[in-house]
C-alpha cells in the first residue's frame, strides 16, 4: 500500500507514530506532510528509515495514493483542526484514512460525508473491538515465553524496543510476534487492539485475547507496553497491560538523560531501581516477572557518550542492556532466552 503520513510541525522529534511507520511498515511511503520542513527530505532528519519527500499539503503529492495516515500521537490524542484540509484532499482524491487519534473521524460528519461521498474507508485505530471482556487471568497457560516492554516514561522505546527484538528473533530463525497495544504498532501491523481505548474493565482482557491469537504458532510473544507506572496520566494503561500479559520477563525502557517525566516537567522521574522494584511487585501480584533485560534510548546524543549511557543503565538494573536501534537487539534477545 502507498501512503503520505500528516506530521505537521512535529516531525520527527514528536511524531513518533511516522517515525514508527516509516522505520518498521511494510507501507510504501511517497510523502510525509509537515508544512514547517517543505522541500526537505525524511533523510535529512532520520537515516535508518524509508526515505520520502516533506511537502506543504496533501495536494502536492505527485504520486497515487492508497491512503493518508495520521502520523501524530498529541498528549490526548486530539484533532488539529488545521489539519483538516489535507484530509479532505486525501478523500476527495480517493484516498482512504488511518486514523490514531483518540478523536473518531468517522464520527466527524463532514469528514464521513465525503468519505461515503468518494467510496472511501476510515479507519479509526484506537476504536476497540465490540465483543471485548473481562480477563480470566490466563495469559500465562500458552506455550510461549512471553516477554513485556515498560518503561520510565511515555516516548521512552517500548515500541521500538518491540520490533526491533521482533526482527532480532525473527534473524535466529525464531517464530515470534509482536502484540500490538498502541496506535503506533497498529497501524504498522495492522492488527491488533489500542489498549487506551479500551474501557478500562476490558483492557487486561483485550491484552490476553490477543496473546492467545497468536500463541500456537509462536515461541515468542513480545507485548508492547504503554506509558509508565509512575505517569499522571497513563499509569492504568500500564497496569492493565501488565495484568493481562501476565508476562515471564520483563525489559525497562528508559530514555537517556531524560530527568522528568515528558510533558510534566514538574514530576521527577523516580530512581532505576524503584522502576524495578515497583514493576517486580506490581506483576507478582498476579503473575510474579523479572526485569531481564532494558533498552536505553540513546539517539541523541553522539556514540562514545551512547556507549557509557548503556554501560551505565545495565549497571543500573543489573541486566543486560543496549539501544537496540544503535547497537542492535541481540544482547535483550540473549536474555529473553536464557
Amino acid at each position: 500500500m502507498r501512503i503520505a503520513i500528516l506530521a505537521h510541525e512535529q516531525f520527527p522529534n514528536h511524531a513518533k507514530t511516522a517515525i514508527g511507520i516509516l522505520r518498521y511498515s511494510d507501507h510504501n511511503v511517497v510523502a510525509v506532510l509537515d508544512r514547517t520542513k517543505t522541500g526537505e527530505r525524511v533523510c535529512d532528519y532520520v537515516s535508518d528509515v524509508q526515505d520520502a519527500p516533506i511537502i506543504e499539503e496533501m495536494s502536492q503529492v505527485s504520486s497515487e495514493v492508497d491512503a493518508l495516515s495520521i502520523g501524530i500521537a498529541p498528549i490526548g490524542g486530539g484533532f488539529d483542526s488545521t489539519w483538516r484540509s489535507d484530509i479532505q484532499d486525501a478523500l476527495v482524491n480517493g484516498c482512504d484514512i488511518i486514523n490514531g487519534l483518540h478523536y473518531f473521524l468517522e464520527d466527524d460528519k463532514r469528514i464521513s460525508r465525503l468519505a461515503d461521498e468518494h467510496n472511501c474507508e476510515i479507519w479509526d485505530v484506537r476504536k476497540p473491538p465490540d465483543d471485548l471482556t473481562v480477563s480470566d487471568g490466563t495469559a500465562d497457560n500458552v506455550d510461549a515465553t512471553v516477554v513485556l516492554t515498560v518503561g520510565t516514561d511515555c516516548s521512552s522505546g517500548k515500541m521500538t524496543t518491540s520490533f526491533e527484538l521482533l526482527q532480532a528473533a525473527r534473524d535466529q530463525g525464531i517464530d515470534a510476534a509482536v502484540i500490538p497495544t498502541g496506535q503506533t504498532g497498529v497501524m504498522i501491523t495492522d492488527r491488533g487492539i489500542v489498549v487506551d481505548g479500551v474501557i478500562s474493565d476490558f483492557a487486561a482482557g483485550a491484552v490476553e485475547r490477543m496473546i492467545k491469537q497468536v500463541a500456537a504458532e509462536n515461541d515468542l510473544i513480545i507485548v508492547e507496553g504503554q506509558g509508565s507506572i509512575a505517569h499522571p496520566a497513563y499509569s492504568g494503561v500500564t497496569t492493565s497491560i501488565l495484568h493481562g500479559a501476565m508476562p515471564d520477563g520483563l525489559i525497562l525502557c528508559h530514555a537517556a538523560n531524560r530527568e522528568a517525566i515528558r510533558g510534566y516537567n514538574h514530576i521527577s522521574l523516580p530512581p532505576i531501581d524503584e522502576y524495578i522494584r515497583t514493576y517486580e511487585q506490581l506483576s507478582g501480584l498476579v503473575s510474579p516477572a523479572k526485569v531481564v533485560a532494558g533498552a536505553i534510548n540513546t539517539h541523541h546524543i553522539e556514540e562514545a557518550k551512547a556507549r557509557t549511557a548503556v554501560a551505565d543503565y545495565a549497571a543500573a538494573i543489573d541486566a543486560p542492556a543496549t539501544d537496540p536501534v544503535r547497537f542492535d537487539a541481540t544482547k535483550i534477545l540473549n536474555a529473553v532466552l536464557k
